[in-house]
């Protein structure tokens, strides 16, 4: 059953699929999802049409690296023009423009509605752009303008924060955006590569780790200090062909915190196209 859409929204929301909201969540929230592309051994899909299985079992077998490309500004129209049928108008956030110029074609668009689209800059990826979305929603559930809303995301922007643990760097150097984490390459056998996202959107490093296991005790250290004070949060462990390690740390993070919500999900192709296999947490500290 279709959930009912409220009947004079203040606005609606719309992001991008590097956020890894599923369609069925997207659907209960009132969230338009503008797909990114990934081309693949010549074929270029919608972010989202394969598995994470299929997705893999293609890379591995192509003969070059899939490679990822943003919406065009005309998909962007078209969401636009969708949302502003049932709503006032539009507050629409995307993965950081330092990763993607996914931001700055929803720009574009919205320069042909009048001051009626609202673009926000997440400055993050995957559910560190998915808390933000969740939060705009309930403000547009709440009955919020768009310009309380996109205040309330500034402040949510500051309190959301990922960590992505690698199990390879050779996606991020192959795809062109190792930036700053090159310095942290290295030839020890089995090592593991964190990174999370700066204040500026951009990806930064954080440590090295020999192993699965010392990764994983890594995030769980950069998860407290995340944390500080505060007993309860609300969570995301995504992966990439990972999920009973994504599970662990889920399991690790509810005997250590009071996680009010908790989502256990797969990275999308997009995403996995430049992380390889992968395990991410991404964390917004409450109270």
């Amino acid at each position: 059953m279709t959930p009912e859409v409220p009947a004079e929204r203040q606005f609606a929301v719309v992001t991008d699929s590097t956020a890894d909201i599923t369609p069925e969540m997207a659907l209960e929230k009132h969230v338009d999802i503008v797909p990114l592309a990934v081309t693949i051994d010549g074929e270029t899909l919608p972010d989202g049409v394969l598995t994470q299985e299929e997705f893999f079992e293609r890379m591995r077998s192509a003969p070059d690296l899939p490679t990822t490309s943003q919406p065009s500004v005309g998909a962007f129209v078209e969401a636009y023009e969708r949302a502003l049928e049932t709503a006032r108008s539009v507050v629409s956030i995307h993965i950081s423009s330092q990763l993607s110029g996914t931001v700055e074609a929803a720009r574009t668009a919205a320069e042909r509605f009048a001051g009626k689209v609202h673009v926000f800059d997440s400055k993050n990826l995957s559910w560190g752009l998915a808390w933000q979305v969740m939060d705009a929603a309930a403000s547009a559930r709440a009955g919020l303008s768009a310009s309380e809303a996109m205040e309330r995301l500034t402040a949510a922007r500051d309190q959301v924060k990922l960590i992505v643990g690698l199990d390879s760097l050779e996606s991020l150097r192959r795809g062109g955006r190792i930036g700053a984490v090159s310095s942290l390459l290295g030839s020890i056998l089995n090592l593991k590569i964190t990174l999370t996202v700066d204040e500026n959107g951009a990806f930064a490093p954080l440590g090295r780790s020999r192993g699965e296991k010392k990764g994983i005790e890594y995030t769980m250290e950069w998860l407290a200090t995340q944390m500080g004070t505060a007993r309860k949060g609300r969570f995301a462990v995504g992966h990439g062909l990972s999920k009973e390690r994504a599970n662990r740390i889920a399991e690790s993070i509810r005997e250590r915190w009071d996680a009010t919500e908790l989502v256990v999900y797969e990275a999308g192709s997009v995403i996995c196209t430049h992380t390889g296999t992968c395990w991410g947490v991404a964390v917004w500290p409450e109270g």
